[in-house]
């Protein structure tokens, strides 16, 4: 297949006229075609990614694994619409796009043509089978100014540890938009021991490590009817973490050969893309890489006109090892330059060289461009999280505390640039942190210059008991709060004037109809860096 045509194919730039004819049974358009529900993202101000994938018979991991399934032919033709009106009484868009079996028989529709900050409504049919309605919106127009945003950030979300109850109460937080920020699936296998707490539901799949248990592992998680609807309400803007691969790789070092290990992440990878509402132009090199180590760029730009920009970064692909991580093995749980001088390497990054230049640029240009809220939108915590009372020094080896020459050339783009509000968010360590970003974490004096909100998963387990993590925030006077207690979600409302962060805890993630509550509230003025109790 010629690069052009695969394009086109993905994007549902054209249609096939000449498709072969495939024979299968009468009845399977009487069927359920798409048990993974649908999805929209990557918004702009005139368009937007739709998302299907279809799937015949029953689903993996939800039943006995020598349950039949019916192989779908190579491609399928499906119809899409989009209208003003949710009874679909105004039509604006409809077409046809190819349900390929080289990507998992996925759709992903690139609209364009559309008028610039609008809700609109959306489905797939193929035969007798219709998706349920779904809403999605475009972004304002690139220069005007939004009296306001509300979008929520949220991670982790590991099957087996809690059911999706914050989705089910994201419907009612009247969202613009979802940043998921990594970890949508994780890839181990069940337990061979109970483990505590116990586990709320199981599966039946193995450990994934080909294209075909990434793409299985996926379609189970997508039949939760909460994480659909949420899906459904609105546009989402996604990025990966590690578990979409393996636990704890950085870069190009996970468990095992290094060959291997890319293998199954350039598997990993295609899995993402294939299950996300991505645009073609993250395929990095096109067909020709896909499902290959680098074959899937997720850092992009998404502006919601001159209110804000997101910066979303991949703290994974490009990053070096962990500090003094054996080749092939698992991280060490902490480090410290006293027993560990690697950490302190100037050419270490957590972004790669090439993304660290690719952000300052970026912050440069929200600087010229007026931009009133620039969003560092990335996977773990930013700030320094120091586990040991100073001077004694101990830190996370997966996060920026041991990439620290990284990171402060990250705060040296931050305060060059001149942005007006730098704004980081993060999640993957199951825990609630609100802190000050300093220009120099080596110097609690230094001036602040930002502010972080790093969000607890979303069912994912935390082991730190928070009574430790009220010992570290103690450790760390730039961290202003730190609660490992509660599963949920964040949701930002932004305006020219406060950036308003909002943690949203449940009652208990076992339970599906699980009530949700603040936590705690925090406001960023605008021009005033720093976060503050609401």
């Amino acid at each position: 297949m010629l690069r052009r045509d695969f394009f086109l194919l993905a994007s549902s730039a054209a249609v096939a006229t000449s498709l072969p004819r495939w024979s299968w049974s009468t009845t399977l358009r009487q069927r359920d075609l798409f048990p993974l529900g649908v999805a929209s993202g990557s918004p702009t101000a005139d368009g937007f990614v739709l998302w299907t994938r279809l799937l015949d018979g029953p689903v993996p991991g939800t039943v006995a694994a020598d349950t039949p399934r019916t192989p779908l032919p190579p491609a399928l033709t499906v119809h899409w619409e989009i209208a003003e009106d949710d009874a679909f009484k105004n039509i604006v868009r409809r077409g046809t796009a190819q349900a390929l079996e080289a990507l998992g028989h996925s759709v992903h529709v690139e609209v364009t043509g559309l008028r610039p900050d609008r809700w609109y409504w959306y489905r797939f049919m193929h035969g007798d089978a219709v998706t349920q309605t779904a809403r999605t919106r475009t972004a304002p127009h690139i220069h005007a100014m939004p009296d306001r945003m509300r979008f929520a950030f949220v991670s982790c979300q590991r099957w087996e540890q809690g059911r999706y109850a914050g989705y089910q109460h994201m419907l009612d937080e009247d969202l613009d938009a979802v940043l998921f920020l990594g970890d949508y699936i994780y890839e181990y296998a069940m337990p061979k021991k109970p483990p505590h707490p116990a586990l709320v539901r199981t599966h039946t799949l193995a450990v994934a490590r080909t294209l075909q248990d990434y793409r299985d592992r996926y379609a189970l998680y997508r039949t939760d009817a909460q994480l659909q609807a949420a899906h459904r309400a609105c546009p989402w803007i996604v990025t990966w973490d590690d578990h979409e691969v393996q636990n704890d790789y950085a870069g190009v070092e996970g468990l095992g050969a290094q060959d291997a290990f890319l293998a199954m992440r350039g598997q990993g990878y295609q899995a993402f893309y294939e299950n996300m509402p991505l645009r073609a132009c993250s395929l990095s090199r096109g067909i020709e890489g896909l499902g290959t180590a680098d074959g899937v760029k997720v850092h992009d730009r998404h502006a919601w006109g001159r209110l804000l920009r997101f910066h979303l970064l991949d703290t994974r692909q490009y990053s070096s090892a962990q500090p003094c991580r054996p080749p092939g093995r698992n991280p060490p749980d902490s480090v410290s330059p006293e027993h560990c001088a690697e950490m302190l390497d100037p050419e270490r990054s957590m972004l790669g060289l090439a993304q660290e230049r690719w952000l300052a640029q970026g912050l440069r240009q929200d600087a010229s461009a007026q931009t009133r809220w620039s969003v560092l939108a990335q996977q773990t915590m930013f700030s320094r999280r120091n586990y040991k009372q100073a001077p004694a020094q101990s830190f996370n080896s997966s996060t920026w505390d041991a990439y620290p020459a990284s990171r402060q050339r990250v705060c040296d783009a931050i305060r060059t640039s001149a942005v007006r509000n730098a704004v980081v968010i993060g999640g993957d360590i199951h825990q609630n942190y609100v802190s000050r970003v300093l220009s120099d974490f080596s110097d609690p004096e230094s001036k602040v210059i930002g502010s972080e909100f790093c969000g607890t998963s979303l069912t994912s387990h935390s082991k730190t008991p928070r009574a430790r993590a009220q010992e570290i925030a103690d450790n760390n006077p730039h961290i202003l709060l730190a609660r490992p207690d509660k599963r949920g979600y964040a949701v930002a409302e932004v305006t020219p004037e406060r950036w308003t962060t909002s943690l949203r805890v449940l009652d208990d993630v076992a339970q599906a109809d699980s009530a949700v509550a603040t936590l705690a509230r925090f406001v960023v003025n605008d021009q005033v860096p720093g976060p503050e109790i609401a």
